[in-house]
């Protein structure tokens, strides 16, 4: 039984070959399809706490016609310098 390797990612393989150099390699690619297939097949989707707790403060002005950030938007930074504290934003253009 032989196995695919391109359809691996470099972490499956470097699994793989660990496997058939400590146990032999049809004992090893044997294992190796175990472990495989309880591998979940989606991936998780790693959530930005940071983007999150931008877009829960500015939650507020979700409905206020009057705000707009525009087609490029704005890129928001901690502020730099001596004595600065805050935030920056700056349009996009």
């Amino acid at each position: 039984m032989s196995i695919d390797q391109s359809t691996l990612n470099k972490g499956q393989i470097r699994k793989l070959n660990a496997l058939r150099k400590s146990v032999g390699d049809e004992i090893g690619e044997d294992a190796f399809t175990k472990w495989l297939s309880t591998q979940s097949k989606s991936t998780k989707e790693i959530r930005d706490r940071v983007a999150d707790a931008l877009v829960a403060a500015l939650s507020d002005l979700q409905n206020n016609k009057t705000f707009k950030l525009g087609a490029k938007g704005y890129v928001v930074r901690r502020a730099k310098g001596k004595g600065a504290s805050g935030f920056v934003a700056k349009k996009i253009s």
